[in-house]
């Protein structure tokens, strides 16, 4: 079964990245204290320079009061991100909701996170470390 897509957020030079969704802007949190202001935060960070030649389909499963599932299809410069599962993802990334808001934020560090186990990868470990430049 195929994820609905939430948003597609695609960067051209003369198009800028979309908002995954509105219910971040009306949140009363601050910013990157949920999974999905994170991901939020990711879709305006994108460099598609650094995603050029990238074909990689990323999964989380994040556990805990606020996790769920999210995906993010990453296409030669291009991406579309969302919630659910995604086919035959590249890599996918399984923590809890707090340690990923924590390594997005800086808080934990993700070589510290799966070193002790609380971080788990899945599949090609290149493309996991790409993230970094594709989403800074």
């Amino acid at each position: 079964m195929k994820a609905k897509s939430v948003s597609f957020c695609l960067t051209t030079m003369a198009a800028a990245a979309l908002s995954l969704c509105a219910a971040s802007a009306a949140s009363n949190e601050p910013d990157n204290s949920t999974p999905q202001q994170v991901f939020d935060g990711m879709c305006q960070s994108f460099r598609a320079e650094k995603a050029k030649g990238v074909h990689a389909r990323y999964q989380w499963e994040l556990s805990g009061p606020n996790g769920g599932e999210w995906w993010i299809d990453v296409n030669d410069g291009t991406f579309k991100m969302g919630r659910g599962k995604i086919d035959n993802p590249s890599v996918a990334f399984i923590t809890s909701d707090k340690d990923w808001v924590a390594m997005s934020n800086g808080t934990l560090k993700g070589s510290w996170a799966f070193m002790t186990g609380r971080l788990k990868v899945r599949g090609d470990k290149g493309l996991a470390r790409k993230l970094d430049e594709i989403f800074p």
